[in-house]
C-alpha cells in the first residue's frame, strides 16, 4: 500500500508568476500527498525547451541546415502548430570544444534558495525534496536539430547537459535533491512521428537513459516521466494503450543499473480497460514507483473512472496530471490542484478499504 505521500506526483510546469509561488501553493494545498515539489519550470522553461532552441539558434557552432525541410510540430487533432527550421554543428567545428549553456544549474540552484528559505521558514512541510526535470539530449536533438550530423550534437549536448547536472548535484544536498528525466521526443520516435524515420532507434534510446542515470548520484533520488508533448496544451499524439510506454519502462528497467524511485507515465482522457491492460506486463523494479497521469481538468468523474479501470490492471500507484500543464490557462490552476486533492482522498479511501478488506 502506498504511503499517502506518494499519491500524487507534478511532472513540473506549473503556469504561475514563479517558483516561489509554486511551492507555496503546493505546500498549501496538496503537500500531505506530495514526497517532492517541482519548482513549476516558470520564467524561460514556461514553454519547455523552447529557450534551448533560442540558445542553439543563437550559438556560433550551429547553423540552420538548408538541406532539410521544415519540421511541421503535428498535434493529435491534426493542426500544425509552427513549423521549425532544424539546424545542425557547422561541418567544420570540433564538437569536442564547443560549449551549450544549457542554464538548467542556474535555474536550479535559484529554485532550490528559494525552496530552502520558504522550508526554513515553515512554508514548505520537512522531508519534502526539491524535484528538478532535466530533458535528455534527445529532446532538443530530435525536434530542433537536423539528421545530418546529429550523432555529434548529441555528444555534445550530452557532455554539457550532465556538466550542469554535476554542477547541480555538488550544489544541493542530495538527501533534499529529486532529479526527473523528462522523455518526450523517444516516446514520439516510437510511434513514428518524425519524418526521418528511426531506424535502429531503440538501442540508442535506452543506452542514453543508462547514462543519463548513472550521472545522478546514488542518493539522488531519481524518475523519469514519460510524455507525448503538450506544446499547444494538447497532446501530439494519441495513444491507444500503454503498449510503447511498458516497452520504455521496461527498458529503462533493464538498462538502468541504479534504483529509478518513480516513472510517471501519460494517460489521455478516453484510457479505459483496454488503455491500462499493458501494464500486466510491465517488469516493475523492485523499489519503483508509479505515477499514473490520469487526471484531467473539470472532469472529477472520468478521473473516477480512470482510477477504477486502472486498478483493475494494477493496485500500487498515484496520479499525477497526464503531462505538466504550464501551457495551460493559470485561472484553472485551482480547479486542477482540487481535482489533484480529490484524487488523493479517494485513492487514499480506496486503499484504507483495502487494507481492512485483507485483514
Amino acid at each position: 500500500m502506498c504511503d499517502t505521500r506518494d499519491l500524487l506526483h507534478f511532472v513540473g510546469s506549473i503556469p504561475l508568476d514563479s517558483s516561489a509561488d509554486v511551492f507555496r501553493r503546493l505546500s498549501g494545498e496538496v503537500s500531505a500527498f506530495l514526497r517532492r515539489i517541482p519548482d513549476g519550470e516558470t520564467g524561460e522553461r514556461a514553454r519547455w525547451i523552447r529557450f534551448q532552441q533560442t540558445m542553439l539558434e543563437g550559438h556560433p557552432a550551429i547553423e540552420v541546415d538548408a538541406a532539410e525541410p521544415p519540421l511541421p510540430v503535428l498535434q493529435s487533432d491534426g493542426t500544425v502548430l509552427r513549423e521549425i527550421r532544424r539546424v545542425r554543428l557547422k561541418p567544420d567545428v570540433d564538437a569536442e570544444g564547443v560549449e551549450f549553456d544549457t542554464g538548467y544549474d542556474r535555474a536550479a540552484l535559484g529554485s532550490y534558495e528559494t525552496f530552502r528559505r520558504l522550508r526554513d521558514e515553515g512554508t514548505v512541510p520537512p522531508g519534502v525534496r526539491f524535484q528538478l526535470a532535466l530533458p535528455t539530449p534527445m529532446a532538443t536533438g530530435l525536434m530542433y536539430v537536423s539528421p545530418n550530423g546529429r550523432e555529434r550534437y548529441l555528444r555534445c549536448y550530452e557532455r554539457c547537459l550532465l556538466r550542469a547536472l554535476g554542477t547541480i548535484a555538488a550544489s544541493i544536498p542530495h538527501d533534499e535533491l529529486s532529479i526527473q528525466f523528462d522523455v518526450c521526443q523517444e516516446v514520439l520516435m516510437f510511434e513514428n512521428y518524425f519524418p526521418e524515420g528511426n531506424a535502429g532507434y531503440k538501442v540508442p534510446i535506452f543506452q542514453q537513459f543508462a547514462r543519463l542515470a548513472a550521472a545522478v548520484p546514488g542518493d539522488v533520488e531519481l524518475g523519469f516521466h514519460l510524455c507525448y508533448g503538450s506544446p499547444g496544451d494538447q497532446p501530439l499524439i494519441r495513444l491507444h494503450d500503454a503498449k510503447v510506454l511498458v516497452e520504455l519502462m521496461n527498458g529503462i528497467g533493464a538498462s538502468v543499473e541504479r534504483p529509478v524511485h518513480f516513472i510517471h507515465i501519460p494517460v489521455p482522457r478516453h484510457a479505459g480497460d483496454a488503455f491500462f491492460a499493458p501494464l500486466v506486463d510491465w517488469r516493475r523494479p523492485a523499489g519503483t514507483h508509479l505515477y499514473l497521469g490520469l487526471l484531467q481538468y473539470d472532469d472529477a468523474a472520468g478521473n473516477e473512472a480512470r482510477i477504477a479501470a486502472a486498478r483493475r490492471v494494477v493496485q500500487d500507484f498515484g496520479v499525477g496530471a497526464e503531462c505538466g500543464f504550464g501551457r495551460t490557462d493559470p485561472k484553472r490552476v485551482p480547479g486542477l490542484l482540487a481535482g489533484h486533492r480529490a484524487a488523493a482522498q479517494l485513492l487514499a479511501s480506496l486503499q484504507a478499504a483495502g487494507a481492512v478488506d485483507r485483514d
